[in-house]
């Protein structure tokens, strides 16, 4: 059991570490592979070990004595419940390899949605002045205060939607 009890302690701590902040998920995914791979080895040992227990202590064969039948069910209860714990430190750490997964696919989402923000508001800018800037007279064309004019309509379009984005949770 001890042997089971120190991956059972390394799983928890492989807990904390996918919920740290500093978000280590290399180490994490490394750890990961680690403990599994020591948990499919403990389980090439244990299994064997209830099959073989379990042949002992049949009656029919009559290997195991009267007297000696109740240490062996110990010690078969012993590998069973070795067995079953494996199995659900096991699945714990498939567990904890997509919780993250999913993590890292949900920060990528808001890196995205970030992006787009920006991007939606850098493609204002480019439109309009994409438009005018094809030699196409604008309202205020040839006068100082239609340059001053357009500049600042972009400058409180991008102002706008950077404020407007910002209070939806896109920025």
């Amino acid at each position: 059991f001890a042997t089971v009890q120190e991956l059972d302690e390394a799983i928890d701590g492989l807990e904390d570490l996918l919920f740290d902040p500093a978000g280590r998920s290399e180490e994490l995914q490394r750890r990961s592979f680690e403990l599994r791979k020591s948990l499919v080895q403990l389980r090439r040992v244990v299994l064997p070990m209830r099959e073989v227990v379990n042949t002992l202590l049949r009656r029919d064969l009559g290997i195991v004595g009267a007297d000696m039948a109740p240490y062996y069910q110990d010690v078969y209860d012993h590998v069973l419940r070795a067995s079953e714990w494996t199995e659900s430190l096991r699945d714990l750490v498939a567990t904890v390899l997509e919780t993250n997964l999913t993590m890292q696919g949900n920060r990528l989402n808001e890196t995205v949605r970030k992006l787009t923000a920006y991007a939606a508001i850098l493609a204002v800018t480019t439109a309009v002045t994409g438009f005018y800037g094809q030699n196409v007279p604008y309202p205020g064309f040839g006068q100082a205060a239609g340059f001053a004019t357009s500049v600042t309509v972009l400058v409180l379009s991008v102002v706008g939607l950077y404020v407007l984005f910002k209070r939806k949770g896109y920025l």
